[in-house]
């Protein structure tokens, strides 16, 4: 008895699931087919249209011979934003809670930590496709997840290998995601999230173990097809998976009935999972949804964004009319229109053949001969219309043609003129670009909680340290003790690299950089190197930089070991590096007493190497 009012529960779990899942897909369905048609008229399929049935279809003629060509602004302008957004790559770091010595070694290790996972996870790549993606519809979405499947191999537990685990930031289309109100503008302002997504049975099984039937799934409208058909206009047709089956996630934020949240996942008639929200990924360590928003152009009052595409499909379609009607007009001149007298000639043969040079023209005897109308010239609104539209798409995009064309205007006759237009340009991407680095922020502080969560054993990180050499440094979850995520840098597109470059070629000339001697220091070049793109040249003979980073790398093999001073070391670099390392307060834990003992040690080793060789060079000036 006890078994079948479980069983009747999940039964009425999964039912209610599929229809609050079903509800939200039907409330945006408007949504939906401007996004279709977005996508649509991107790729250049220019004539479709929302029908009446709700349904993109592609717009009838109203004649055969009418031109239905496709001039695309719509591609370049797209093309050019995203170019210039993918500029919009923050670099960030965390801000330490205090000025403790404590704090600040651990908003290192976590600024550490970021750079390292966004290499690892190809953030770079996510972040692109997510832009790509609210671009074209006005929305996209992270989500942040802990995959024990990655990282490092820690042994095997009944032939099945065990890895340490490892983030994973994946970028989804708001075609799944679907919030419990599209009038709230903040996922935070959400009380639950569906993410819902077409997966092959096959892989349904693997991961939850449970058989569901397949069948054939439109990955758009997230709605079943009938197996071959398209279903739409949308030309990416390929949107119809089979085999597969529709998975569902509801993503409940904690609540009274749920004080840690709850995650109901099914797929069909199946209940595949129910359980707690798995990450404490919320602010004072709360549970709350893994996911982060970047919308293109924020809407008040609404969920989701929109994408400059909605706004520049008018007109688009009175650009491509203009331009078909003004070719139509070309063809009759050129073609001409000839006008017969009823039953003088074989008119079939005519209009299959045309009136094509050194052509015998037979008609009957008595009868007015075929002749060509006259036709007039094109007019000249057509021309006047053609180029005012041309400079709506600048004033609604706001993609000048310096960007799009690489051309420079003809009213623009000087330096100071064409540096306006393109710190125009900017400007109207600039509220997009601080989208961006908004979601970034926001993931950025998802990953350092997943690690404070599961990173509970000392792990090791490689990263990039001085003299660009690979160090290594342990780590585990109490030493992510801030999460206080903040920007390096101001807004990549505010100024170019070629003009962050000329900036600091004009602050060199003045020797403001310059030391007391006159000379820039070795850490001053490396920085001016770094920013001109020639980083590595600092490394270029350059031993001081080298022995400074074997005396980093001999501080972190005093958690392990004892250390060997060579007789090659530079003794004065590496006294300085381990006698700061002693005083930073970087050495902690429980076996900190053994770690300043080893380099304590080695630092008696590296002055008794200064005493012999000030004694010997003293020897020598005796003598």
């Amino acid at each position: 008895m006890k078994q079948n009012k479980k069983d009747k529960f999940y039964e009425e779990l999964v039912a209610s699931v599929k229809e609050d899942f079903i509800k939200r897909r039907e409330e945006r369905r408007g949504l939906e087919q401007q996004w279709n048609l977005n996508i649509n008229y991107l790729l250049g399929n220019q004539h479709a249209e929302i029908a009446p049935d709700g349904q993109v279809r592609e717009e009838d003629s109203y004649y055969y011979w009418q031109n239905k060509n496709v001039y695309n602004q719509i591609a370049p302008i797209i093309e050019t934003r995203l170019a210039k957004l993918s500029r919009v790559r923050p670099m960030m770091s965390v801000r330490a809670a205090s000025g403790e010595d404590c704090d600040l070694k651990a908003a290192k290790i976590a600024s550490d930590l970021l750079d390292a996972t966004a290499g690892r996870v190809e953030l770079d790549s996510v972040i692109s496709k997510a832009t790509l993606w609210s671009e074209t519809l006005g929305t996209a979405f992270y989500k942040i997840m802990w995959n024990g499947d990655k990282g490092k191999q820690l042994g095997e537990i009944n032939g099945a290998s065990v890895k340490e685990g490892d983030v994973d930031v994946i970028a989804l289309s708001p075609f799944e995601v679907f919030p419990d109100s599209l009038f709230r503008e903040e996922i935070s302002d959400l009380k639950s999230i569906i993410h819902a997504r077409a997966v092959s049975v096959d892989d349904i099984y693997m991961i939850y173990g449970q058989r569901v039937d397949g069948e054939d799934i439109d990955v758009f409208s997230l709605s079943p097809t009938k197996s071959g058909a398209i279903g739409s206009l949308n030309k990416v047709s390929s949107g119809v998976v089979h085999d597969s089956a529709l998975v569902i996630e509801r993503y409940e934020r904690p609540s009274k009935d749920y004080p840690n949240g709850r995650v109901v996942t099914i797929a069909g008639d199946k209940l595949l999972n129910v359980s707690e929200l798995p990450y404490i990924n919320g602010v004072d360590g709360a549970r709350d949804l893994p996911f982060v928003k970047q919308t293109s152009i924020n809407q008040a009052g609404m969920f989701y964004g929109s994408s400059i595409i909605e706004r520049l499909i008018p007109l688009q379609r009175a650009y491509n009319a203009v331009k078909n009607r003004k070719h139509e007009f070309l063809n009759r001149i050129s073609m001409g229109v000839v006008a017969v007298e009823e039953g003088s000639i074989d008119t079939d043969e005519l209009t299959e053949e045309g009136l094509q040079p050194g052509k015998v023209i037979v008609y009957r005897q008595g009868s007015t001969p075929p002749q060509i109308m006259p036709s007039p010239s094109v007019p000249i609104d057509f021309t006047y219309e053609e180029e005012r539209l041309a400079n709506e798409f600048v004033t609604i995009s706001g993609v000048s043609e310096i960007s799009r064309h690489s051309a420079v205007p003809t009213s623009a006759t000087s330096g100071i003129a064409l540096q306006l237009l393109i710190e125009q340009d900017e400007t109207r991407l600039s509220a997009t670009a601080e989208n961006i680095r908004k979601a970034v922020k926001s993931v950025a502080k998802h990953i350092i909680r997943l690690f404070r969560q599961f990173a509970k054993d000392t792990r090791v990180m490689k990263i990039a340290g001085k003299g660009r050499k690979a160090e290594l440094f342990y780590y585990n979850a109490s030493d992510l003790s801030s999460d206080d995520v903040v920007f390096d840098t101001d807004n990549e597109l505010s100024s170019t690299p070629a003009q962050k470059k000329n900036a600091v070629l004009e602050i060199l000339s003045t020797g403001i950089l310059a030391g007391k001697d006159g000379m820039l220091t070795a850490h001053t070049k490396a920085k001016i190197l770094d920013i001109l793109g020639y980083g590595s040249l600092d490394n270029v003979n350059d031993l001081a930089t080298l022995h400074t980073a074997r005396a980093a790398e001999e501080n972190l093999s005093f958690s392990s070991r004892d250390v060997t001073v060579e007789e090659y070391d530079d003794h004065e670099l590496h006294l300085n590096e381990h006698t700061r390392y002693l005083i930073s307060g970087e050495i902690t834990g429980r076996d900190s007493q053994k770690i300043k003992e080893r380099a304590i040690k080695h630092l008696r080793e590296h002055k008794k190497f200064i005493n012999q060789n000030q004694s010997a060079h003293i020897n020598d000036l005796v003598i």
